[in-house]
């Protein structure tokens, strides 16, 4: 088993980031894996952009000998008289900028479906980790940080990447043309326009880690003001927001952060602002001593009008080209810290998958027994489980009973497979469970929580998702709801086992508490498994529905075995076996009828909860 996951607080990761190298040998790594990034999302797009890329560059340094052969062709013509000769240099500086308009214009299209196949790519990346890692990281928000961090920002970065990389590839391309077209015309001023390029190098390598900086720093308020916008916009919290009138109240508060935020971020861009400012004015500076040398070459005659038309074309150009390789630079370093956030990320997936290995579990048991289980959540000092034992045989009904905190449903995800125990053991007919590949073992457990998921899908997707290993059989999912005694509500739908269960698209509907519980339980039974485990399985019940239910429960589980978690002793009346769970300890053991006769925190509880029941009746009456 991995370890817990590794501290990523905002210090660690920015001490990480600043002790990043940002040499040639961190740029060339960076683009590398840039290059891998997009050409495994979408290698004809890439290929296609740098094309043009490449066929722009030609065409801008193509330009300025263009621009050069018509001033040589105007004076040419002024002193002769005779204009025929410029039409050939307008025809082809025509025919050369329209050029360089068009691939620009083809390259913004292209540019924007790569990044949607760029972001795709790295969605599916982040939802297997998500969906794939151990629920121990899901108690850690450390690893919560991360998470928003790489939905907020690190999924977008590969595209600025690749935008950078694409961006510093076609500006390198055409530095390169216009340097050979400007080391033609004039070689000394060559140098002066590459140095100018570098005072923007250096305040973006410092705009860079104050921009990661500042997403680090912000992460716990966005993550906090995103759960507040949740809590006023979400279907399930909507009641209680108005029956407790929390709208203003967190409204005020998500305004709050909001405005704290904005702050911040106006310090932010006042601080990259002067750090551009900075670098602008220096290449400005730079810029303006190279035309200086321009002017003095033509004042002693060095060069001639045309060839100075042209260099003054070439620096222009040239000094925007250097400006913008250097901003991609800029962009890749910036996006690069981002990237190691993800990859980090990213990496929480490896051990899973290392993890999914082992013998396949066996398809039933004849016996199941836990054996010493301790458990402590992550974070946690005090233990939910202390040596637990329990006992299962195939075809038996057992339940859990005991307080809130006890450690039922924590008992319930360690046998599921969702945790693995701190001590002891889980055997499978006398076969230790972390033997078998996890996958494969979850594949043989049926679980129902207490708070199951009430997936917004048509009755018979929310149903077949108890087994998404096969196509949904349409007559088992209609076997699976009449045991659960969801099949009559499920028929009077609207549009029947079609009806999406939800009013959030167009056509559907929702379904009471208890309706949907039985609905949860047909998803249980569609998976057919030889262990089903329950728990809580009729908190949103009636009486009646609830005697109904486990009235039908050994004929509806046809010989599987089942454990159910109850807070409601009289539903366990007719289990084979019960636990009493106390602080994470098995206290009592034994049928109904034994426990009562031991008098012990059972018989305690029983009588607690049928003296409420006789009580509450009698108000009733």
């Amino acid at each position: 088993m991995a370890a817990d996951v590794a501290p990523t607080d905002p210090l660690a990761l920015r001490a990480a980031a600043r002790s990043a190298p940002k040499s040639f040998g961190r740029l060339s790594q960076l683009v590398g894996a840039s290059v891998s990034l997009v050409w495994s999302a979408a290698r004809l797009l890439f290929l296609a952009l740098v094309a043009l890329q490449l066929l722009a560059a030609v065409a801008l340094a193509a330009q300025v000998l263009a621009v050069r052969e018509l001033l040589d062709a105007v004076l040419t013509a002024d002193s002769q008289g005779d204009t025929g000769i410029v039409l050939t240099p307008i025809v082809m500086l025509a025919a050369l900028t329209a050029v360089a308009a068009v691939t620009t214009a083809l390259q913004g299209q292209l540019q924007r479906l790569l990044g949607e196949c760029v972001t795709r790519t790295m969605w599916s990346k982040v939802l297997s980790v998500a969906t794939g890692v151990g629920l121990r990281f899901f108690e850690s928000p450390e690893f919560f940080n991360r998470l928003n961090r790489v939905q907020t920002s690190a999924l977008v970065r590969p595209y600025q990447v690749t935008q950078g990389l694409l961006t510093m590839a076609g500006a390198l391309a055409a530095s390169l043309g216009l340097g050979l077209v400007l080391l033609r015309v004039a070689p000394v001023l060559l140098p002066l326009v590459v140095i100018g390029g570098i005072p923007m190098l250096i305040t973006s390598r410092r705009e860079s880690r104050l921009e990661f900086d500042f997403a680090v720093e912000q992460t716990p308020t966005v993550r906090l003001r995103s759960y507040l916008a949740m809590l006023q916009t979400g279907r399930p919290e909507a009641k209680e927001v108005r029956a407790f009138g929390l709208g203003r109240w967190l409204g005020n508060r998500f305004d709050g952060l909001y405005a704290t935020y904005l702050h911040d971020l106006k310090r932010h861009v006042r601080r990259r602002s002067i750090l551009s400012l900075v670098g602008q004015v220096g290449s400005a500076v730079v810029l303006g001593g190279t035309l200086i040398v321009l002017a003095g070459l033509i004042a002693r005659g060095r060069i001639d009008v045309a060839t100075a038309g042209a260099a003054v074309v070439a620096i222009r150009l040239l000094a925007t080209q250097v400006q913008t390789l250097f901003r991609g630079v800029q962009t890749i370093f910036e996006s690069g810290l981002f990237l190691d956030d993800l990859d980090e990320f990213l990496a929480y997936g490896r051990p899973a998958g290392e993890e999914d290995s082992g013998a396949e579990a066996p398809e039933s048991f004849d016996a199941l027994r836990a054996e010493g289980l301790t458990f402590r959540y992550p974070g946690s000092e005090t233990p939910a489980l202390r040596g637990v034992d329990i006992d299962l045989r195939a075809g038996e009904v057992v339940a859990l009973v005991g307080e809130n905190g006890s450690g039922k449903t924590t008992l319930a995800k360690l046998l599921a497979g969702l945790y693995e125990p701190e001590a002891g053991r889980i055997l499978w007919d006398d076969r230790d469970a972390a033997a078998f590949r996890p996958s494969s073992l979850r594949s043989r457990i049926s679980v129902v929580f207490q708070d199951f998921v009430r997936y917004a899908l048509p009755a018979t997707e929310n149903i077949a998702v108890g087994r998404v290993d096969e196509p949904a059989d349409p007559l088992r999912v209609r076997m699976a709801a009449a045991a659960a005694g969801a099949d009559a509500t499920l028929d009077s739908l609207p549009h029947g086992y079609d009806t999406v269960l939800s009013r959030m698209f167009a056509d559907g509907t929702d379904l009471s508490g208890g309706q949907w519980q039985r609905v949860a339980l047909a998803r249980s039974f569609y998976r057919d498994a030889p262990l089903v485990i329950l728990d809580e399985p009729s908190a949103a019940l009636d009486p009646r529905a609830e005697h109904e239910l486990f009235s039908t429960l050994r004929e509806a589980l046809h010989g599987r075995t089942a454990l159910f978690i109850s807070h409601r002793f009289s539903t366990v009346r007719g289990a084979d076996r019960i636990y009493v769970l106390h602080e994470g300890e098995v206290v009592e053991q034994g049928s109904h009828d034994d426990l009562i006769a031991q008098d012990g925190r059972y018989a305690e509880l029983y009588r607690l909860q049928s003296d409420a029941y006789v009580a509450k009746e009698m108000q009733r009456r």
